[in-house]
């Protein structure tokens, strides 16, 4: 869990003005050491050295073509789309 008081935010990214489409997703996600996808209630983990990269876009992504949102990058980790329950594990 993390302590609100050591978040900050470096980056703010508003995704209705900058699109990141799935190449440009897969550029920032196949570095990272988890991807953690939050869908309603469902939330899948993913290692990109590991999981097939069509799997990880297909959660990555919304319907648009746009990398879902919120999409937060934590270190070597992203969080990609929101789950009350998880949220409140993570922070």
């Amino acid at each position: 869990m993390l302590d609100a008081k050591q978040v900050i935010i470096k980056t703010t990214v508003d995704a209705r003005k900058e699109r990141i489409d799935s190449d440009a997703a897969w550029e920032l996600l196949q570095s990272a050491a988890l991807i953690t996808t939050a869908r309603g209630k469902k939330v899948q983990a993913f290692t990109p050295e590991s999981d097939d990269k069509a799997g990880i876009l297909k959660h990555a992504m919304g319907p648009s073509g746009n990398l879902r949102a919120p999409a937060l990058r934590i270190k070597d980790q992203f969080i990609i789309g929101f789950n009350l329950d998880f949220y409140e594990q993570v922070f």
